[in-house]
């Protein structure tokens, strides 16, 4: 997500501890990647980046694939699909929603009343998941996100959990 986020064309043998992707061509606010899918928010700083940045992650991470497991062909089913955040509370909705996706994991249900896990499980759950941006959330070190861009919504730890908590006790 880092490497492929770059104006730069990035060739396999500069990639190293010190790589410098120069300028970026998208702001990302938040991710999860999932074991089947992956949520990203991201805004567009160049006109066109969103679907640049997109072919650059997909077709990288496929060639990745592809050579690790030693296959060939697709890796996605179709295209990525993208919808416009025009609203404030839509887009604080969806960073909820991209943290909220890996409770699917140890419950499938944790939106329902029937869940098996309780909310504080649930959030202890979301907030060490490894594969998603509350990792630099919770450091306050920025490697893949540049927050900068985006509304200020949860300027401390607590305003995180807190907003995580909301919509989980919310469901049950």
């Amino acid at each position: 997500m880092y490497i492929c986020n770059t104006t730069r064309n990035v060739k396999l043998s500069e990639i190293g501890e010190n790589f410098d992707r120069e300028e970026t061509i998208v702001d990302i606010g938040a991710y999860c990647l999932m074991p089947n899918h992956f949520h990203i928010l991201v805004y567009e700083k160049k006109e066109g980046g969103i679907s640049k940045y997109m072919l650059k992650l997909m077709t990288g991470y496929s060639m990745y694939f592809n050579k690790k497991y030693e296959r060939t062909g697709k890796l996605y089913e179709g295209v990525f699909k993208s919808i416009h955040a025009g609203k404030d509370t839509y887009l604080k909705y969806l960073y909820s929603y991209i943290h909220l996706n890996p409770a699917k994991l140890i419950d499938k249900n944790w939106k329902e009343k029937s869940r098996q896990k309780s909310s504080g499980e649930l959030l202890e759950y979301v907030f060490n998941y490894q594969h998603s941006s509350i990792t630099e959330y919770k450091i306050n070190k920025f490697r893949i996100l540049n927050p900068a861009q985006f509304p200020d919504y949860f300027k401390r730890l607590v305003d995180h959990k807190k907003e995580l908590f909301g919509w989980l006790d919310l469901t049950h």
